[in-house]
This record gives C-alpha cells, structure tokens and sequence, in this order.
C-alpha cells in the first residue's frame, strides 16, 4: 500500500475558504479517520485527496510523488461512496468487474479477483443478483468489493455506513475492521461524523473543525489528552463537562476552583504568573463518582435520573451549569435528592481562557 502526505493544503470555492492550510500524515497501512461536526470540510479534503476536487494551494503526495496534477483514474486510490453507486441494470458480478473491463484486464484476472473479494466480503451467492434484489448492507458490501478488486494503493470510504440502520451499522462496522485486518497493509481514509464509530475504527483520528485539523492521535490520545475545548466536548458522550474556573494557585500544587464548585488540585502543568487568572475546568461525566459533599467538587439538587440498565446519568445544577454523571449500574439516586460528585486527580481537565489545554502531568 502507499503512504499519504498532505502540506498546506488549501481550498476555496470562490471567495469562501473551506480547507484551510492542511497539514497530516498518513503512514502506508494506517487507518485514519476524519472526524468532525457537518460542514467542518472532512468531505471535501477526502475529495481533494481523491482528486475530484482540485486543490486551491498546497501539495498531496502519495509514496512521496505529488498527485496535484493528475486524474482520479491516475491516483491508484478506490472510493467508496455513501450513496453506495451501484448500476442498477448490472449484477454483483458485473458491477464489481466493470473497472477491471473497462481497464482492459484479462478475463481470467478478472474473474479471480471478483470472486476472491465476493469471499472476502461474504457476498459469493449474490453475484448474479441486481443491486435492487439486495439489502443496504449487502450492497454496501458490494461497494466495498468493487474497490477491493482494483488493488488501490488507498482506500478513501466517504460516510459509508450513513445510511444504514444502527443495529446494521454496528454489524459492517466490525465487518470493516475485521476487512483492515485480513488485508495487511492497507491504507485506509475513512469520512465519518460519528465520534463513536470513529473511536472503535481508527488507528489515528483527525478532528476537523472549520476547515482545520485541531488535533491528530490515537483515539485515547483524544479522549484523555484533548488538545483544546473543541475536542474536549467533541469526543465522548456525554460531551465533558466544562465550567468556568478561577485558578487559585500554580506549578507545584496546582488548585482551581470551578465555578459553583469547590477548590481541587488537579494534574495540569500551569505556568505560575496564571495563578488567579481564568480558564475552564473539565471533567468526563463518566469520570465522577458520588461522594460526601463535605469533599466533592460539585454538589447539588438532581434534576432528572436516567436509568439505562448499565449505566445511571444523574443530572444536577450547581451554580450556573448543569453537571452531568454517567454512574455505573443503579445507585439508587433519585430526583431531588442532594449528592455530591467527585472525579480522581487524573481525570481533571484545565483550559486557558481561550479554550487551549494546559499540558497534563498524570495519566
């Protein structure tokens, strides 16, 4: 497979910038996930990478040979689409088989990789079916064989379990993992809007905001060590609760005191001349557990109890914000009752008053 390097990569449609000076790298075989709110431009850098789109400024190298310039067919990568685009008037077979005709493979060639990909993707006894007498799934499986046939040096998918129900999802979502696993080596780009299924797929996620890369890492990198407010509230669910906060002391001994809250040292490497200056305290309401409120950091009235089985979210308005906590099991919390909620060292969060994460110094 191939490597992917994109540097200050730019787009523009007419006066509007949409991409905005991209820099990302993608080693052969990684499997990296764009991330992010609608209208962050995930689509359009895969485009751009595909070669649908041309690029404002900026280069897009593949193995390390600039691609600005040539053709989609030319790139050596296969896209999967959302809409899957399937023929309708063609069967599996054909369908899988029409670039390698149209790029005058032999016949022979071409009716092994088809069906060692119909095999690969568990579609063998729908090959002389049309795409209508097919499930979402199985002709979502088709696209996905149509791209496995051309032997790309990059897969690019665009969204392509978007219009499958959840239940489905989940089952092609594993069936794309197990797919990156069987075929070592693979390159792959994967578009999606769902954090959720971003986490369990990638090696690497890139989160997109406005047209920019905010941060790139693994998905615990993410979760854990978020770079600023935007991936702090963007990754996980429920979103981090953040507050505003007053930092109280600095270096050794850090405590800051969220608003409606107590004072809580926290593991964050804050430069001492930001001693009483503001910023943002977070915390993952998966992080907080119910304690005395002689030592939380938040306490309060619960407004609502959600029981979900496994988990219990409690929510509770402490000064001006609602905090909410994802508690395991039934803890027999109820509306009304007052609770405090405390969260270890470790998973406290402090952000500067523009939104930047200070360094951790834990976990």
């Amino acid at each position: 497979m191939a490597s992917l390097t994109l540097r200050g990569v730019r787009k523009s449609f007419g006066t509007v910038e949409v991409i905005k000076g991209i820099d990302l790298d993608v080693a052969s075989g990684e499997f990296v996930v764009f991330v992010g709110p609608s209208g962050c431009g995930k689509s359009t850098l895969l485009r751009l990478v595909a070669g649908l789109e041309d690029v404002t400024s900026g280069t897009i190298a593949i193995d390390g040979e600039v691609v600005n310039h040539l053709p989609p067919a030319q790139r050596g990568l296969a896209m999967v689409f959302q809409s899957y685009a399937l023929y309708p008037h063609m069967t599996v077979y054909d369908n899988m088989a029409f670039g390698l005709k149209i790029g005058g493979d032999r016949k022979a060639d071409i009716d092994r990789r088809v069906r060692d990909a119909a095999e690969i993707l568990e579609i063998t006894p729908f090959l002389d079916r049309l795409p209508r007498q097919l499930s979402g799934g199985q002709r979502q499986r088709v696209a996905i064989g149509r791209a496995i046939v051309r032997n790309p040096r990059v897969f690019l998918f665009d969204e392509p379990l978007s219009n499958l129900d959840a239940a489905l999802r989940v089952t092609m979502r594993i069936e794309i993992a197990k797919l990156h696993e069987s075929m070592a080596g693979t390159t792959i780009i994967y578009v999606i809007h769902d954090q959720v299924e971003a986490m369990t797929l990638a090696d690497r996620i890139a989160l997109l905001n406005a047209g920019r890369v905010e941060q790139v890492g693994t998905p615990m990198e993410l979760y854990q060590t978020p770079a600023n407010l935007f991936v702090a509230r963007f990754i996980g669910s429920p979103a981090m609760n953040t507050v505003p906060c007053v930092i109280e002391s600095a270096a050794v001994g850090t405590k800051v005191r969220p608003q409606g809250g107590n004072s809580v040292a926290v593991a964050a490497a804050i430069p001492g001349e930001a001693a009483g200056s503001e910023g943002i305290f977070g915390v993952r309401p998966e992080d907080l557990k119910l304690t005395t409120e002689s030592d939380a950091i938040f306490a309060g009235r619960i407004n609502i109890v959600e029981k979900l089985g496994e988990v219990t979210m409690i929510y509770i308005t402490t000064g001006d914000e609602p905090i909410v906590a994802k508690l395991r099991g039934d803890v027999g919390a109820k509306k009304g009752d007052n609770v405090g909620l405390t969260a270890p060292l470790e998973c406290l969060h402090v952000f500067d008053h523009e939104g930047t994460a200070f360094p951790r110094t834990l976990g």
